[in-house]
């Protein structure tokens, strides 16, 4: 059993209410009684295991590298209103397993005076509300452990902008000065809460804030143990995934701790093909991605086949041979993915194509490819898309790719379409408006 779920026997009864806000675990019911805060902070990271199939399906299925078959979910593929029969499936359960993560780390932030506990509340507090905001836009922001809801304007959304200002960066900021450097599988650390940071200000164009973060992770990397691992299959997989040094944070999963969605951990069924929504998922336009990396990059790129099946029709990156799909992790943030965040960042500030792009030769030499040439990618533009294609091949299924094209500007040009931006996020559940009467609102288009 892995260890983050050692205390969670007693954690997982979950009380009955009228909105996802008022949810919280029965531990914290009494809290002006509890002296120890591990349990509540456990809960926290435990209700994260509702955000990864949700992120999952989201981050590839939504974007140019997987499709569904089987209608509805086809939806995910038409860009209109009919995403809002995934409810039940997929938005709901992603939005009550965060607000309940939120709810927890709320208390261990009010009433726990071990500081190194409300830096990973705060840090998973940042993080829900991080994935809330991509998914969905503006959302209800709630602070307290206890919420008293007398006044239904604690509900009303709050602007995506003031949840970064108020919440996300604060939040962050202090848990980089409350937490230290060790990685331990499964918990918070300084460098995933600054990596986090980095990522959030690169996803708010803010280039400038973003690099000072992504270069503190760069540049402490060795001497925290973080590094890029030799061979890109020994990245993934759950024998893969102890001690491994290019993770910096993942989402703890074993099958011998189940979610409470019954299905919310099971992310790699999608990818492999196991479930008939989509036998076949894979995008072939990922496969011609592939093609011209093996034909631009002077060698075979050694991810297509970790990445995808032999045949290019399924995902095989998480692997279920062995019976161990079940412990596979959900990889929050890896070391190449800080890597490219900060080689983005640093040619958005106008370091010159060289310099950035020496930065990409580790992930490159370890795909078996060739260094780009700075001479003929020799202006923002062209390092800007180099990176962005990079960043496919290198974290394809890691449920970035809808994300990324998002934050990029980029949806159109990738996805060979025009997409109203109403439809580059998802809707809120229509459970959540009902229970709220409407206090809670549906996003435009939907």
């Amino acid at each position: 059993m892995k260890s983050i779920y050692k205390l969670l026997g007693l954690l997982l009864l979950i009380t009955a209410c009228d909105s996802d806000l008022d949810q919280f675990p029965p531990n914290i019911a009494s809290s002006n009684s509890l002296t120890n805060y591990d349990g509540v902070l456990n809960a926290a990271y435990y209700y994260q295991l509702g955000s990864v199939t949700p992120m999952a399906v989201m981050g590839e299925f939504r974007s140019d590298n997987a499709f569904m078959f089987e209608p509805p979910y086809t939806e995910f593929d038409e860009y209109d209103n009919g995403l809002t029969a995934m409810e039940d499936q997929f938005f709901g359960p992603f939005y009550t397993a965060m607000y309940k993560s939120i709810l927890s780390a709320n208390n261990v932030i009010e009433n726990s005076t071990d500081a190194t506990l409300v830096g990973e509340a705060k840090f998973l507090r940042a993080l829900s509300y991080f994935k809330l905001v991509q998914v969905f836009g503006d959302v209800t922001v709630n602070l307290e452990a206890d919420p008293s809801i007398t006044d239904s304007s604690i509900l009303v959304r709050q602007p995506a902008d003031e949840v970064y200002n108020n919440v996300i960066i604060p939040d962050l900021q202090d848990a980089i000065a409350a937490l230290d450097s060790e990685i331990t599988n499964g918990r918070a650390s300084k460098y995933a809460a600054q990596g986090l940071l980095g990522k959030v200000y690169v996803t708010r164009g803010d280039f400038a804030s973003a690099e000072t973060h992504l270069a503190a992770v760069v540049n402490g990397a060795a001497s925290a143990g973080i590094s890029l691992k030799e061979n890109f299959n020994e990245i993934f997989g759950a024998a893969n995934e102890v001690e491994n040094p290019e993770i910096i944070y993942s989402t703890q999963i074993s099958s011998s701790i189940t979610d409470e969605y019954n299905f919310g951990s099971d992310f790699w069924n999608w990818f492999v093909g196991d479930d008939s929504k989509s036998d076949l998922p894979v995008d072939q336009d990922l496969v011609a991605a592939f093609d011209e990396s093996d034909a631009n990059g002077g060698g075979t790129d050694l991810r297509r086949a970790v990445t995808l099946s032999e045949d290019g029709l399924t995902a095989v990156k998480f692997p279920k041979d062995g019976g161990l799909g079940a412990e596979h992790d959900w990889i929050e943030l890896r070391y190449a993915d800080i890597i490219l965040m900060y080689a983005e960042t640093l040619n958005e500030n106008g370091s010159s194509a060289e310099d950035v792009l020496d930065l990409l030769d580790p992930i490159r030499t370890r795909a078996g490819l060739n260094p780009l040439d700075h001479t003929v990618l020799n202006t923002q533009a062209l390092v800007r898309q180099a990176i962005l294609d990079e960043r496919r091949l290198e974290l394809a299924f890691e449920g970035q790719r809808w994300f990324d094209l998002v934050r990029t500007g980029t949806v159109d040009a990738e996805m060979g379409q025009t997409i109203n931006s109403n439809y580059h996020v998802f809707p809120i559940p229509v459970s959540e408006i009902l229970a709220t009467d409407g206090v809670i609102t549906q996003n435009p288009g939907y």
